[in-house]
């Protein structure tokens, strides 16, 4: 029709309104095509249960990829239970299967990723596609009948949380629910810990990443039960807050959660977890929660569990844990601590189930359009110590202590060398999980200032507390590079196209309001006329430096530094020049006193 444009993505065509492009963001593709990856391999095992083999288009032999090794190891696919026959009924893409499962996308918007699912995914037998907007739900039916899946695909025009409070039977759950709201997905989180079925499979994303990541922490309280502080490690901080929101509801309904991939992924996190029911298992829910105290000099960080489990032969004891970790001023540089959270403590995925979903996408790469940033996001996943929560980075330890940053192979091997186990987070680019206490960091950060820096005695810029440090050996060893940067996959992608954040807030009559429009503009260009001239920088000192200049006390320790840093250099570059190295003013004499 006219007015429209056809958008087509995966195996899908959708019609969309071209006044409305709030209903289109073409980043998420990668989110879609995980959560097909994902919903493909947990129908996999479901139906492989009910004795159904679901069939994949391009897809051959199974082949788990193990990263620890070099090679692949082909084995022929585990299609039923343990000792089971194997099933000769198959389910394939676009086809209602009878014992199939039941897919809800509770915010569907113009339903593109429930027609992915009716056309992408086997073993289904029904996908309900709603949205409290009468336009999106009659675009929805539109769509579906555009690409010929009405008869696994329906429109629903309802309120997403009354719909799965209605849909709380054991009878009429759901086996897969889909949150992908606009911002935070707190209000229907009760309601949908309740919709999903036994072992059901909950997907759900989160974009108010400014209030999950330290900006609002009592707005975060308020939504999610968690403080969030600023930290390096807020990306991670955040997967760990959304997964105690999701235990925390499900433990009123005497269930529990298991995770089987968090990922934090451009300006969004997505997380997928396994919802059951069972009391005693509910009991082990105090101790997975941990508070974080972070300081706020240093950097380091320490965990609290909030409950305490003990096994006795068959009998297990839970008690309130004993803390705190930490005194009242932290051990390496004398700052006080924040503190955060409950957030999750436990892993953040199943190594086996990520395994499974890596292999089926490796293997067929041509299914999705960002095979290959899957296969290095994933990749990653599998490399990360799964015991180890949050994660430091190597520029904020080198800022803490005001030294040039050691490359990370270096560092990584170190702490190889120390004993300590480490790895990489898909979180952030340059972080470092490791589970050596943070004493040893500092003690590796002391050895390699005092190996590449000799001639800078005030290069501790936090005046971390002497201590006797260990002698670290900073020889690469062939273990500390993983296997997904030796292969060089894409784990972090830059910047996709201009703009390409979360699109603002579809109106009730569609299109974007013209004052969205006019917040969206400013700021825009504000670097374009940088000042390329020298004589238009200021030549005067700032109002701080000023300030310290006239402080009689200050003065000569603000001497000392600079004649430590003006011997390392001449030690270094005999030929440098002074106005090299401080422009004016501060290349003039030094006032007398």
């Amino acid at each position: 029709m006219e007015g429209e444009t056809v958008v087509r993505e995966g195996k899908a065509a959708i019609l969309f309104p071209s006044a409305n492009e709030v209903f289109y963001n073409p980043v998420q593709e990668f989110n879609r095509d995980l959560t097909c990856a994902v919903v493909t391999e947990f129908a996999r095992e479901q139906m492989a249960r009910r004795g159904v083999k679901v069939v994949v288009p391009g897809e051959k032999e199974r082949v788990v990829v193990n990263l620890a090794d070099e090679k692949k190891e082909e084995t022929e696919m585990q299609t039923g239970e343990e000792g089971g026959e194997e099933p000769v009924v198959t389910a394939s893409v676009g086809e209602r299967c009878k014992n199939g499962l039941r897919v809800l996308e509770g915010l569907a918007a113009s339903g593109l990723r429930s027609v992915r699912f009716a056309l992408e995914v086997p073993g289904l037998r029904s996908v309900t596609a709603n949205d409290f907007s009468s336009k999106a739900a009659a675009l929805i039916a539109r769509n579906a009948q555009h690409n010929g899946v009405t008869h696994l695909l329906q429109a629903s025009q309802r309120d997403a949380s009354m719909l799965m409070y209605e849909m709380r039977g054991k009878k009429d759950r759901y086996d897969v629910i889909d949150l992908d709201p606009y911002g935070s997905p707190a209000p229907f989180l009760d309601a949908a810990v309740q919709a999903v079925g036994e072992g059901g499979l909950l997907c759900v994303t989160c974009t108010d990443m400014a209030v999950m990541a330290g900006n609002s922490g009592e707005t975060c309280y308020s939504k999610y039960g968690s403080v969030s502080i600023k930290a390096k490690y807020c990306h991670e901080m955040a997967l760990r807050i959304i997964l105690h929101s999701l235990d925390q509801r499900a433990g009123v309904y005497q269930r529990y959660i298991h995770p089987l991939l968090c990922v934090s992924v451009d300006f969004y996190i997505r997380v997928f977890v396994r919802v059951h029911t069972g009391q005693a298992m509910v009991k082990n829910s105090a101790s997975k929660q941990a508070l974080v105290y972070n300081c706020v000099g240093c950097g380091s960080f320490h965990l609290q569990r909030l409950g305490k489990r003990t096994t006795q032969g068959n009998h297990i004891k839970y008690s309130a844990a004993t803390g705190p970790p930490v005194g009242a001023e932290c051990e390496h540089c004398g700052h006080r601590h924040q503190l955060g959270g409950p957030i999750w403590g436990e892993a953040l995925h199943d190594v086996s189930f990520v395994q499974k979903v890596l292999s089926a996408v490796s293997g067929n790469p041509s299914r999705f359009g960002t095979a290959r940033r899957i296969e290095g996001m994933l990749s990653m996943v599998t490399e990360e110590l799964e015991d180890v929560p949050l994660y430091y980075t190597v520029d904020n330890l080198s800022s803490t202590v005001h030294c040039s940053t050691p490359p990370l192979l270096q560092f990584r091997s170190a702490l190889l060398h120390a004993g300590h186990r480490v790895s990489l987070s898909h979180a952030c680019k340059n972080a470092l999980k490791t589970d050596a206490p943070p004493r040893v960091l500092w003690d590796v950060m002391r050895c390699w200032v005092r190996h590449n820096a000799p001639w800078e005695p005030f290069q501790y810029g936090m005046k971390l507390k002497v201590q006797v440090p260990i002698r670290a050996c900073f020889d690469v060893r062939e273990d500390a590079n993983p296997q997904s940067r030796r292969r060089h996959l894409t784990r972090f992608q830059e910047n996709p196209e201009p703009f390409w954040g979360p699109k603002a807030r579809a109106n009730a009559g569609g299109g974007i309001s013209s004052d969205l429009e006019d917040r969206r503009k400013q700021g825009q260009n504000k670097r374009k006329n940088q000042i390329t001239d020298a004589t238009q920088l200021k030549s005067f000192p700032c109002k701080r430096f000023r300030k310290v200049w006239e402080s009689v006390s200050l003065r000569s320790c603000l001497v000392d530094h600079l004649l430590s840093f003006i011997i390392f250099h001449r030690t270094h570059n005999p030929s440098l020049c002074l106005t090299h190295v401080f422009p004016p003013p501060f290349s003039a004499p030094l006032p007398p006193g």
